[in-house]
């Protein structure tokens, strides 16, 4: 049999695609076709998969929903491993909300709120799922996820379900143990606080028109594309050094906010590279400081 019976005998056929086009699967929405595209419905099928692309040494990547992420023109070489919709439940029991890896964070938070329980605001607007947001610490507007993480279950290199606790995960700024040691996150508990429904839902519309107000909502994009150097902004030094508004083909750095690159439409991934690369040479010329890229590269570029 070949690789697509193989996976359809894991999976299932509804739950494969054959030459999918990744710029249907990322918020930036460019990218190439990947060889296979599978979307698990439970741990079982991720552990399945992971292990028969492993014996067969087939390339494999694990996404959510595409928020972080820039895929290549030419696609990738490979399966690609959707954790999203089909592992999203939430539930929640006292002040503790248990989710799987594909779980929206503004589905967390809307969750949160509607059980009057404080502490994940912060979260209800950043455009990812638990599994990305537990692995890279996701945070916002002072709040990140290291604050309200209990434990995740997650799979291990070795094929092993294994529960995390919270005290093993090394969270720092925008990493943890899991983007070290390439276990993979399929859910996690959170410990949040009692409080007011209103005022929890008054904060959240509050961070919301903050949102609105200084982020480029409006086009796609990948969210904050530098991490934040030590002692420094990167959208202040971007705009310091002239770039705001600066493009490459259909790439721009936002006029709305610099540390923003936007899609303006049609853009290509190797219009995005190109302007991730000048922008960072141009503010290390100026300013002696290297930005590095936040998203995450993946395929051919």
């Amino acid at each position: 049999m070949g690789i697509y019976e193989d996976l359809c005998q894991v999976l299932g056929a509804n739950n494969l695609k054959k030459d999918e086009l990744m710029s249907r699967h990322t918020t930036f929405r460019v990218g190439g076709p990947a060889d296979f595209f599978v979307t698990p419905e439970d741990e079982e099928q991720v552990r399945e998969t992971v292990s028969f692309l492993k014996k067969q040494k087939i390339p494999y990547y694990i996404i959510g929903n595409g928020s972080n992420l820039l895929v290549g023109d030419k696609g990738y070489r490979g399966v690609i491993i959707q954790i999203y919709k089909k592992m999203s439940a939430i539930r929640t029991e006292n002040s503790r909300i248990y989710a799987q890896a594909g779980a929206l964070l503004s589905k967390i938070a809307a969750e949160a709120a509607s059980h009057s329980l404080t502490g994940f605001e912060f979260a209800s607007g950043i455009p990812g799922t638990l599994g990305g947001a537990v692995m890279m610490n996701a945070g916002a507007y002072g709040g990140e996820m290291k604050q309200v993480l209990v434990n995740a279950l997650a799979l291990t290199q070795e094929g092993e379900l294994q529960v995390f606790p919270v005290e093993w995960m090394e969270l720092g700024y925008r990493s943890s143990i899991f983007s070290k040691n390439g276990a993979v996150v399929l859910s996690a508990e959170l410990e949040l606080n009692p409080g007011d429904r209103d005022e929890i839902r008054s904060y959240m519309d509050e961070l919301k028109m903050r949102r609105v107000e200084k982020q480029p909502l409006e086009f796609p994009s990948a969210g904050s594309t530098f991490k934040r150097p030590e002692g420094y902004f990167a959208g202040k030094l971007i705009q310091d050094a002239g770039l705001r508004g600066f493009r490459v083909g259909g790439a721009q750095v936002s006029e709305k906010h610099c540390g923003f690159v936007i899609n303006r439409g049609n853009a290509a991934a190797a219009d995005i590279v190109s302007l991730i690369e000048q922008v960072a040479d141009k503010v290390e010329s100026q300013f002696g400081v290297r930005l590095e890229p936040e998203v995450r590269m993946l395929g051919e570029f």
